[in-house]
C-alpha cells in the first residue's frame, strides 16, 4: 500500500511538534481513507491533537485523546506499513500515564519541563 503524498507532510509536522497544522493535514487524508485505514490515520491525528490540548494546559481533552489514540492504534502494532506504531504507542502511553498521574494541576509545570521528548513517529524508509 502507498500512502497519500501529505502522509509524509502530516509526520514531519507531528514529529516537528505542529501538532495543529499534523491535525489539518492528516483530517483531510483520514476523510477520503478506505475504511480499514481510518482507524489507523484518526489514531495519529488523535495524538496530535492531545498535544496541542495539552499544549494549551487542556488536561482533559489531552488525556481522553491520547487514550483513543493509543487504543486506536494498537490493532497496527508492530508495524503498519512503513511507520513503526508499537513505538508511537508505547511512548504514547507513557505520555498518557504521566499526564494522568500529574493531574490537571501539574499540566502546566509538566508542559514546561517535560522529563521526556513528545511521542514521534518513527518510519522504515526502504519501505516508504
Amino acid at each position: 500500500m502507498r500512502y497519500p503524498i501529505q502522509f509524509q507532510k502530516g509526520i514531519d509536522e507531528f514529529n516537528s511538534g505542529q501538532f495543529y497544522a499534523c491535525h489539518d493535514t492528516l483530517e483531510a487524508i483520514w476523510i477520503e481513507a478506505e475504511t480499514i485505514e481510518k482507524p489507523f490515520y484518526q489514531g495519529i491525528l488523535q495524538i496530535a491533537v492531545a498535544f496541542y490540548h495539552l499544549g494549551n494546559l487542556n488536561w482533559r481533552g489531552g488525556a481522553i485523546l491520547l487514550g483513543e489514540g493509543v487504543n486506536r492504534l494498537r490493532k497496527f502494532e508492530p508495524e503498519h506499513e512503513s511507520v513503526d506504531v508499537e513505538t508511537l504507542v508505547d511512548q504514547a502511553a507513557e505520555w498518557l500515564s504521566l499526564v494522568q498521574t500529574t493531574g490537571e494541576t501539574g499540566l502546566d509545570e509538566l508542559m514546561q519541563h517535560p522529563p521526556f521528548p513528545f511521542p514521534q513517529v518513527h518510519q522504515n524508509a526502504s519501505e516508504f
